[in-house]
């Protein structure tokens, strides 16, 4: 991975704009159904997040590129999803892939409407249950006031680890900027996937424990 991201990480260091275009295209194919499972958009993300505290990119404009690439990747997802209903869920090349399919539609089954939300941070039904929530009627308002609230958590979690990590290795370990970025990327992977990690089983344990509760009152 790191033989991939040197190169790409040294071009988009001198080319700000395609930095932030690599940004965006990386946030919108990791949430294309198929495509999303094999794009390290993460990583990108994570690992383009680094050159930050070293001025070569701006953290706003991160974040926005970041935001934005997955507004539209989700969202093009979920409008095949809506206009084609079930039917495209034994479509190729999702016929491909039935086990993952299967597994976002128990995902949507089980969280209801707040899938949409914690599928942001758990990979890699990331990329499936945007359309599987259009196949199975999730209406438009609904479906966006719980996946743009989603992206505004999910963009921040993802490029601030990188930010706080490397800005932690210029100041305390002496670590050079971006030319050397790309062989520290593992650090920062799993800095930043431990705090998704960490976020994502939050919330899950959370939407339990608030349905054990109900259910509890219910019973009651």
């Amino acid at each position: 991975m790191t033989s991939f991201l040197d190169p790409l990480i040294a071009f988009v260091s001198a080319h700000a704009w395609l930095a932030y275009l690599t940004l965006f295209l990386a946030a919108l194919l990791e949430a294309v159904p198929v495509v999303g499972s094999v794009i390290p958009g993460s990583t990108i993300i994570l690992a383009l997040s680094a050159l930050i505290p070293g001025g070569e990119l701006k953290l706003q404009w991160v974040l926005l590129a970041a935001a934005l690439g997955a507004v539209l990747g989700d969202g093009s997802a979920y409008w095949v999803g809506h206009r084609q209903q079930r039917e495209i869920l034994n479509t190729w090349p999702l016929t491909n892939y039935p086990r993952v399919v299967a597994e976002s539609e128990s995902f949507f089954n089980r969280f209801g409407t707040w899938a949409v939300f914690f599928a942001r941070f758990v990979p890699p039904i990331r990329a499936f249950v945007p359309v599987t929530a259009g196949a199975l009627g999730m209406a438009p308002p609904r479906f966006y006031a719980i996946n743009i609230p989603a992206i505004l958590v999910w963009a921040p979690a993802h490029v601030l680890p990188g930010v706080l990590a490397v800005s932690a290795l210029h100041q305390y370990a002496g670590l050079p900027h971006h030319q050397h970025i790309g062989k520290h990327i593992w650090i920062l992977a799993v800095i930043g996937g431990a705090i998704i990690l960490g976020l994502a089983i939050w919330i899950m344990r959370r939407r339990n424990g608030s349905g054990v509760a109900q259910a509890k009152s219910r019973g009651a």
